[in-house]
């Protein structure tokens, strides 16, 4: 079973979200907080696989939130909002978030996207990786120096993660380089590993914060 938590303000949201869950035979619903600090205890004293996060919130944020339960191998973050990759979303990725969903998203991607991040597998569909990477090409790049761990990659595994970093999947990066499905899973994996990583997102985020992946390419 997958664990999840719901952290909104608002109690509709919670309701709703929380019943659509539930009624999955594989989710159960351990329970839901209003606020950021609440939904930190709440991470911490039940904890679940997944928490649903919404962005804006009082007492603490959903940004802050995140980043208090970054750094540990569960929960994932979602991160829920109405806007479609705002600032507060850039920044929630950076902070450790595993992806974002929009509030009005079809009920069946929310479930999908609950499947998909507790599996620890692609984390951000295509289309959604695609809008972050503008909103990198919107940004001017840090002068960051390159990190050290990038050099520990393989040619093929720098190859991947540049791949990721463009928005494809894994279908479509195994499609490209000729590889079994399964290879590029392999690959992905490695990544991850070798640079610290949690997730695609964070993978995202360092190749185009390090340099490696320029904007527009």
């Amino acid at each position: 079973m997958i664990k999840v938590l719901i952290v909104d303000d608002q109690a509709m949201v919670r309701q709703g979200f929380g019943a659509l869950l539930a009624a999955q035979p594989d989710l159960v619903v351990l329970g839901d907080a209003a606020d950021g600090a609440e939904g930190v205890a709440a991470a911490r004293r039940l904890d679940p696989d997944v928490v649903l996060m919404d962005v804006r919130m009082p007492v603490m944020d959903g940004l802050e939130a995140t980043r208090r339960l970054a750094g540990r191998e569960r929960p994932k973050v979602i991160i829920l909002t109405t806007f479609d990759l705002d600032d507060y979303v850039y920044e929630a990725l950076r902070a450790g978030a595993s992806g974002f969903l929009l509030k009005d998203a079809p009920a069946a991607d929310l479930i999908h996207a609950v499947r998909v991040v507790a599996g620890g597998e692609a984390l951000l569909a295509p289309s959604v990786t695609r809008r972050l990477i503008a909103a990198f090409a919107s940004r001017p790049r840090p002068d960051r120096p390159r990190p050290v761990s990038l050099n520990g990659l393989t040619a093929r595994e720098t190859e991947v993660l540049r791949l990721i970093a463009r928005g494809m999947s894994n279908q479509e990066i195994a499609e490209l380089l000729v590889l079994a499905e399964q290879t590029v899973k392999t690959h992905v994996s490695r990544v991850l590993g070798k640079l610290g990583l949690r997730d695609r997102a964070q993978a995202v985020v360092l190749a185009y914060e390090s340099g490696l992946v320029a904007a527009g390419e």
